[in-house]
């Protein structure tokens, strides 16, 4: 079957994707309270690869997601939170012991947010060979999507990740990566080995401001993070020396600016890595009311701009408008349209009533 493949080249005949990772149970505190507070938990169901299978769904494309999770409730109620988007939840495999969870502090002012994660063990930490058939799974496909969090879960998950990525390649499927690095997850030696056989058979790489640095090595020149202080010039090297090391066609990078656990700053670039482009996005001022999820709307938000035939500056405006979005929004997924995220994208930024 012929595959709609931007950035391929190939026919267009559709626009399906598919993401495979962990999705978990989010438990927070209302409000601002912290942990020691809390007599109760709200529950959101999250994860990087199932919140861009939500965001995917709600723009209109046919979108799946692969996973374990536990013959119980709880697996259940996971499922139920994906099918309620429209995702497809063929792939959602009833296996293992427990479905991961973590606890979200949510941060404000000068104050930081804190998460603290009981994964181990969940039951995509124990996937095997065999249990995700991915030649079906790709039949048909366009675009198949991970992130870094999924290999650092353990051994399993890194072998299967990598099945996962030979077979989109063998059926000319358009692959993406954000590097999502987490050092309660893995060292940085680590994340660079097996990022380091996943990475070069990526077309599209997405990362935030550190973790070229954290997983690679490679700095943006003339950065401070911790200050809010980020030097759009010094991503144009990183993206050029991921380029020249792993041959990927597209780098993207989200840029956030942390003035509090309050306000941000937040844009992102995309640079080219046949022509040597880079574009950069508008900066939006967020106060944020829930920041997690933020990265990940923007890498769903890119790879629907470019299934789309977007170019360069519009695909990275459309990913930093619905990445800003979401950051208003309570819990992981982006609740947002392509409506609205146009509609932002063309300066419909004051917040007045819609009537």
């Amino acid at each position: 079957m012929e595959h709609f493949n931007p950035i391929l080249g190939n026919e267009t005949t559709g626009q399906k994707f598919i993401t495979c990772g962990e999705i978990m149970l989010r438990l927070s505190p209302p409000g601002f309270q912290r942990f020691a507070q809390a007599k109760s938990f709200d529950v959101v169901y999250g994860g990087a690869e199932s919140n861009a299978s939500v965001s995917l769904a709600n723009y209109g494309l046919s979108s799946a997601f692969a996973t374990l999770v536990p013959d119980n409730p709880i697996g259940q109620a996971a499922v139920n939170e994906l099918r309620a988007f429209g995702v497809d939840t063929k792939f959602m495999l009833r296996k293992g012991k427990r479905l991961g969870i973590y606890f979200y502090e949510k941060g404000v002012s000068m104050r930081p947010s804190k998460v603290v994660y009981d994964r181990k063990d969940s039951a995509i930490a124990n996937i095997a060979p065999g249990d995700i058939d991915w030649d079906e799974a790709f039949d048909g496909a366009d675009w198949f999507h991970f992130t870094g969090i999924t290999p650092a879960l353990s051994t399993a998950a890194a072998e299967e990740t990598l099945r996962a990525v030979q077979a989109a390649k063998r059926h000319g499927v358009t692959v993406s990566c954000d590097l999502n690095y987490r050092k309660n997850l893995w060292s940085r030696e680590e994340a660079g080995r097996v990022m380091g056989q996943l990475v070069p058979m990526v077309d599209v790489l997405i990362a935030n401001e550190e973790d070229a640095a954290d997983v690679f090595g490679i700095c943006a020149e003339a950065t401070d993070i911790t200050a809010g202080k980020l030097n759009v010039e010094g991503y144009r090297s990183v993206a050029r020396q991921l380029v020249e090391r792993f041959g990927c066609k597209k780098i993207a990078v989200t840029l956030r600016e942390s003035l509090s656990a309050s306000d941000n700053n937040w844009s992102g670039m995309l640079y080219d890595g046949v022509s040597g482009e880079m574009v950069v996005s508008k900066k939006y001022a967020i106060r944020l009311v829930d920041r997690l999820g933020g990265g990940d709307s923007f890498g769903s938000g890119l790879i629907y701009a470019l299934l789309s035939g977007y170019g360069s500056q519009e695909a990275v405006e459309f990913a930093a408008a619905a990445s800003a979005l979401k950051q208003t929004i309570e819990g992981d997924v982006n609740r947002v349209t392509v409506d609205e995220v146009r509609s932002l994208m063309g300066g419909n930024a004051s917040g007045r009533v819609q009537r």
